[in-house]
């Protein structure tokens, strides 16, 4: 049986962490949660999944911010960006930061499914 594909979740917004993870439950997908970038580097978190989604604007350290993080450490899996300020100028940023892929909240849910199965394959 194949590993089971893992994504991080990180968002300070505890109810939006929650339902994404039971929406990634019922695809067969397992998570992390996150409340802060910070937690997650504190945690080594990019060791243990296989793609990152995260919000852009956080108390503390934003999503673009994390990207720019990450983009130094070995091993980084992709980092699909969510944010309720979708604008072009902000879909720009993020994918100059490195991000494999940009949603709008309130999030779609088979775009969604379909970024992180395109991002792990």
């Amino acid at each position: 049986m194949p590993a089971a594909i893992i994504i991080a979740i990180i968002d300070d917004d505890q109810d939006l962490r929650e339902s994404l993870q039971d929406l990634l439950e019922t695809e067969g997908l397992e998570s992390r949660l996150y409340a802060s970038a910070e937690e997650f580097i504190g945690r080594n978190g990019h060791k243990e999944v296989d793609c990152i989604l995260a919000d852009v604007r956080m108390s503390g350290m934003s999503g673009i911010e994390l990207l720019r993080v990450l983009g130094g450490k070995d091993r980084c899996p992709p980092v699909l960006i969510m944010t309720a300020y979708a604008d072009n100028g902000m879909r720009a940023t993020a994918l100059r930061a490195g991000a494999a892929g940009f949603l709008a909240k309130p999030i779609d849910t088979m775009q969604l499914i379909e970024c992180i199965r395109g991002c792990v394959g």
